[in-house]
Protein backbone atom coordinates (compact mmCIF):
# COMPACT_ATOMS: atom_id res chain seq x y z
CA UNK A 1 0.00 0.00 0.00
CA UNK A 2 1.24 3.43 -0.87
CA UNK A 3 1.76 6.16 2.00
CA UNK A 4 -1.25 8.24 0.85
CA UNK A 5 -3.58 5.04 0.77
CA UNK A 6 -2.14 3.83 4.24
CA UNK A 7 -2.52 7.07 5.87
CA UNK A 8 -6.18 7.92 4.79
CA UNK A 9 -6.73 4.24 6.18
CA UNK A 10 -4.73 5.68 9.76
CA UNK A 11 -6.64 9.22 9.39
CA UNK A 12 -10.01 7.05 9.61
CA UNK A 13 -8.57 4.65 11.82
CA UNK A 14 -8.02 7.84 14.25
CA UNK A 15 -11.77 9.05 13.96
CA UNK A 16 -12.78 5.77 14.94
CA UNK A 17 -10.85 5.52 17.92
CA UNK A 18 -12.01 9.48 18.79
CA UNK A 19 -15.14 8.04 18.82
CA UNK A 20 -14.95 4.64 20.89
CA UNK A 21 -11.57 5.48 22.84
CA UNK A 22 -10.42 2.08 21.49
CA UNK A 23 -6.57 2.40 20.56
CA UNK A 24 -5.93 -1.07 19.68
CA UNK A 25 -7.55 0.01 16.16
CA UNK A 26 -4.30 2.11 16.15
CA UNK A 27 -1.41 -0.55 17.03
CA UNK A 28 -1.52 -1.51 13.24
CA UNK A 29 -0.47 2.06 11.81
CA UNK A 30 2.41 2.16 14.29
CA UNK A 31 5.50 0.85 14.47
CA UNK A 32 6.89 -0.19 18.31
CA UNK A 33 9.70 2.40 17.69
CA UNK A 34 7.28 5.54 16.21
CA UNK A 35 8.07 8.97 17.44
CA UNK A 36 5.55 11.75 17.66
CA UNK A 37 6.84 15.15 17.08
CA UNK A 38 4.67 18.42 17.87
CA UNK A 39 5.97 21.57 16.80
CA UNK A 40 3.78 24.87 17.31
CA UNK A 41 4.43 26.38 20.93
CA UNK A 42 2.57 25.25 23.88
CA UNK A 43 0.01 23.64 24.29
CA UNK A 44 1.25 22.43 20.69
CA UNK A 45 4.83 20.78 21.08
CA UNK A 46 6.55 18.00 22.38
CA UNK A 47 7.84 15.12 21.55
CA UNK A 48 7.34 10.88 22.06
CA UNK A 49 9.30 8.21 21.50
CA UNK A 50 7.75 4.68 21.21
CA UNK A 51 4.45 3.80 20.10
CA UNK A 52 2.70 3.06 23.75
CA UNK A 53 4.54 6.38 24.55
CA UNK A 54 2.83 8.10 20.90
CA UNK A 55 -0.97 6.70 22.43
CA UNK A 56 -0.60 7.76 25.48
CA UNK A 57 0.20 11.12 24.52
CA UNK A 58 -2.79 10.95 22.18
CA UNK A 59 -5.26 9.65 24.56
CA UNK A 60 -4.12 12.49 27.12
CA UNK A 61 -4.51 15.17 24.47
CA UNK A 62 -8.24 13.73 23.54
CA UNK A 63 -9.15 13.70 27.18
CA UNK A 64 -7.87 16.50 28.22
CA UNK A 65 -8.86 19.10 24.92
CA UNK A 66 -10.66 17.76 21.98
CA UNK A 67 -13.37 16.13 24.36
CA UNK A 68 -13.88 18.81 26.35
CA UNK A 69 -15.60 20.47 23.19
CA UNK A 70 -18.79 20.16 21.93
CA UNK A 71 -17.79 19.97 18.62
CA UNK A 72 -14.63 18.63 16.85
CA UNK A 73 -14.58 19.59 13.15
CA UNK A 74 -11.85 18.34 11.22
CA UNK A 75 -11.25 19.51 7.82
CA UNK A 76 -8.39 18.06 5.42
CA UNK A 77 -7.73 21.30 3.37
CA UNK A 78 -5.13 19.62 1.16
CA UNK A 79 -3.86 16.24 0.45
CA UNK A 80 -3.04 13.87 1.35
CA UNK A 81 -0.51 13.98 -1.23
CA UNK A 82 3.09 12.21 -1.53
CA UNK A 83 6.13 13.96 -0.74
CA UNK A 84 9.83 12.07 -0.62
CA UNK A 85 8.23 9.03 0.36
CA UNK A 86 5.84 10.46 3.08
CA UNK A 87 2.27 11.40 3.40
CA UNK A 88 1.52 15.00 3.75
CA UNK A 89 -1.47 16.76 4.42
CA UNK A 90 -2.47 19.91 5.48
CA UNK A 91 -5.96 20.46 8.23
CA UNK A 92 -7.66 22.21 9.92
CA UNK A 93 -9.49 21.78 13.12
CA UNK A 94 -12.34 23.63 14.74
CA UNK A 95 -13.37 23.54 18.27
CA UNK A 96 -16.54 24.42 19.49
CA UNK A 97 -18.24 25.45 23.05
CA UNK A 98 -21.51 27.39 23.78
CA UNK A 99 -21.62 30.77 24.38
CA UNK A 100 -17.77 31.20 23.23
CA UNK A 101 -16.75 31.62 19.37
CA UNK A 102 -14.78 28.79 17.57
CA UNK A 103 -11.32 27.61 18.67
CA UNK A 104 -9.80 27.13 14.96
CA UNK A 105 -6.21 25.41 14.70
CA UNK A 106 -4.34 24.72 11.42
CA UNK A 107 -1.11 22.57 10.43
CA UNK A 108 0.20 20.19 8.31
CA UNK A 109 0.94 16.51 9.43
CA UNK A 110 3.77 14.24 7.48
CA UNK A 111 3.69 10.55 8.80
CA UNK A 112 6.80 9.37 7.45
CA UNK A 113 6.14 4.72 6.73
CA UNK A 114 8.66 1.66 7.60
CA UNK A 115 6.55 -0.45 5.25
CA UNK A 116 2.70 -0.25 6.09
CA UNK A 117 3.42 1.52 9.57
CA UNK A 118 4.05 4.76 10.55
CA UNK A 119 7.36 5.34 12.19
CA UNK A 120 7.57 8.83 12.70
CA UNK A 121 4.53 10.98 12.89
CA UNK A 122 5.24 15.05 12.77
CA UNK A 123 2.31 18.03 13.54
CA UNK A 124 3.34 21.14 12.35
CA UNK A 125 1.16 23.65 14.20
CA UNK A 126 0.82 26.85 12.29
CA UNK A 127 2.47 29.96 13.61
CA UNK A 128 0.76 31.61 16.61
CA UNK A 129 -1.33 28.74 16.36
CA UNK A 130 -0.22 27.90 20.12
CA UNK A 131 -0.52 31.32 21.40
CA UNK A 132 -4.21 31.51 20.10
CA UNK A 133 -5.29 28.82 21.77
CA UNK A 134 -3.82 29.42 25.24
CA UNK A 135 -5.19 33.25 25.20
CA UNK A 136 -8.60 31.28 23.94
CA UNK A 137 -8.26 28.78 26.60
CA UNK A 138 -7.43 31.85 29.31
CA UNK A 139 -10.75 33.48 28.02
CA UNK A 140 -13.38 30.70 27.20
CA UNK A 141 -11.66 27.47 28.96
CA UNK A 142 -14.36 27.67 31.88
CA UNK A 143 -16.89 26.63 29.46
CA UNK A 144 -15.30 23.48 28.78
CA UNK A 145 -16.61 19.94 30.47
CA UNK A 146 -14.00 18.71 33.23
CA UNK A 147 -11.21 16.87 31.50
Amino acid sequence: MDPVERFDAYAAAFEIVVEKDDWSILEPFFTEDAIYEIFGGPPFEGRHDGRAAVFTYLEQSLSGFDRRFDTRELEMLEGPLERDGAAWTRWRVTYRVADAPPLVVNGEEIADFEGDRIRRLVDHFAEGAGAAALSWLGEHGAKLRPA
